[in-house]
């Protein structure tokens, strides 16, 4: 059974309105958004995906259902992986938190442009090539581990700052002060460009190098665009809540990076696999197809996808709060512990603790 055409389209326009509608609301009202906002932002987008992978099983059945869910899951974990370089953009460059939510919509917007380019590219390259499931395969595996050791992902080139970004700053002449979400102010009676312009080109390169890594990822559990895009979509809608839901938990994420690097690993093995399975290059088994190679389904990935991200974020709070309990204590706490052990008044610079002291009055 496959998609029917009314539905591929009809939720393309629904999703787009959708779109829409959450720009106008940033930039009618640019604001911090609260938690209770934002959870219940991020809420109506997983219950969206839910619904929409619920119609897809209904009109397609439940393969194409698995494929969009693990698609979607994967897409989704990579863009948390995303928030942590937006965080570093934004510290590094000072943008306001008041016209945050702006620079991510942008950002997104970008990244929705650059994935809906690759996606086409690859489906076109794949129809044509299936040998290409071997580069894919191999990249993702190399990504995989540049994921997994220090130094292997993103947050060095943010640091760094592109060329992109240098011959901008060599090029163009740009205020020492944002003027709100203003891509241009005037200063001394001349129109020059604000620090936004190097925000934007800095989230819009970070999306082409996520771009890089996350669609060889989504084609190795469906070759169909439909599904690439829309699982491209439903990880990147909410993301912008999500940036303002975790907030300080990102640090707390330590060992999300591994969970990540295992996904990805998975999926090259799966992909080069694949590529065995289809195999048509006259220098690997005499250009036959490999047929003992086993295949892995798509309720297999979803599971392995699901697992991975449970126990690296389990395992990172289960640590973070250990961290925290073991932390070194205050003055206070520490003189605490030490009156404890000799029953004697807890004593901060020659005087007692704030307690100590309540109780003499």
């Amino acid at each position: 059974m496959d998609l029917p055409v009314w539905f591929e389209v009809g939720s393309l326009v629904v999703l787009t309105l959708i779109l829409i509608a959450d720009l106008l609301i940033i930039l009618k009202r640019p604001h911090i958004p609260s938690t209770l906002e934002s959870t219940l932002w991020v809420v109506f987008y997983v219950t969206l995906a839910l619904i929409f992978a619920g119609l897809m099983w209904l009109f397609a059945g439940g393969e194409y259902a698995g494929q969009f869910v693990a698609g979607w899951l994967t897409e989704y974990s990579l863009s948390i992986d995303n928030l942590f370089v937006f965080v570093l953009i934004m510290s590094q460059f000072s943008v306001p938190r008041r016209y945050q939510q702006e620079v991510l919509m942008v950002g997104i917007i970008i990244a929705l442009v650059l994935r809906g380019l690759f996606i086409l590219a690859g489906a076109a390259i794949i129809e044509q090539f299936s040998w290409v499931f071997y580069i894919f395969g191999a990249f993702l595996i190399w990504t995989a581990i540049r994921q997994a050791f220090p130094g292997g992902d993103h947050d060095d080139d943010v640091k760094r700052e592109n060329f992109l970004v240098r011959l901008i700053r060599r090029r163009i002449d740009i205020s020492e002060e944002y003027d709100g979400a203003k891509l241009r102010t005037v200063v001394d009676g001349k129109k020059i460009f604000t620090p936004m312009i190097i925000v934007f080109v800095a989230i819009g390169m970070t999306d082409l190098l996520f771009a890089i890594d996350s669609i060889p990822a989504i084609f190795g559990i469906t070759q169909n665009a439909f599904i690439v895009f829309t699982a491209n979509l439903f990880a990147l809608m909410g993301l912008r809540q999500l940036y303002f839901l975790l907030g300080d938990l990102l640090d707390r994420l330590k060992y999300l990076h591994y969970g990540i690097a295992f996904i990805l690993a998975f999926i090259g093995v799966k992909l080069v696999f694949h590529a065995m399975h289809e195999n048509e290059l006259p220098f690997i088994n005499g250009g036959e197809h490999i047929e003992w190679v086993p295949v892995i389904s798509t309720w297999m990935s979803l599971g392995v996808i699901v697992g991975s991200m449970v126990v690296a974020t389990v395992a990172s709070l289960i640590v973070s709060s250990r961290e925290r309990r073991l932390a070194p204590a205050g003055p206070v706490e520490a003189a605490e512990a030490v009156a404890d052990e000799k029953g004697t008044p807890a004593t901060v610079d020659g005087q007692a603790s704030l307690p100590e002291r309540a109780d003499e009055h």
